[in-house]
């Protein structure tokens, strides 16, 4: 039983080894597979031990939090690379430095998108640790979309 409640929240960290594949250049996109883990186990186990389905929720609810809190930055990254690049050219009239302010913002992008990886990372841990000692953590930041 207690196994199950910690792969229901290791198993959220099951896209980093397969977003190495894109970097030694095989193209690979599986959004949201950060999710598709602990669903299946929380669908299989939730009936059959009742600390499954607590930390099955605790785990999925996390999960969308960060796809949302992923997602809203990715918009609002977007948006301030439209208006900045809008503005330049108003200001500039040529293209000259759209390249530059482009690359400039993308970077803050990424670096804003692995720092929401890594928290992943640590706070999935956390609680799949807890979740072995048989203790319950719920992670902090977490809309309950589930209860």
């Amino acid at each position: 039983m207690q196994i199950w409640a910690v792969l229901c929240h290791l198993s959220a960290l099951l896209w980093i080894p397969l977003a190495g594949l894109i970097f030694v250049g095989i193209p690979l996109y599986l959004p949201f597979l950060n999710i598709l883990g602990p669903l299946i186990i929380w669908l299989w186990k939730k009936t059959k031990f009742p600390w499954v389905d607590l930390q099955g929720r605790e785990s999925l609810n996390f999960q969308l939090s960060l796809v949302i809190y992923s997602l809203v930055v990715i918009f609002f990254s977007l948006l301030l690379v439209v208006i900045t690049c809008g503005i330049n050219l108003i200001i500039n009239k040529s293209t000259h430095h759209v390249g530059d302010v482009f690359r400039g913002l993308s970077t803050i992008l990424l670096w804003l998108l692995i720092f929401i990886a890594i928290v992943q990372l640590i706070l999935v841990n956390f609680a799949a640790f807890k979740a072995y000692k048989g203790q319950h953590y719920r992670y902090p930041f977490t809309m309950r979309f589930l209860q």
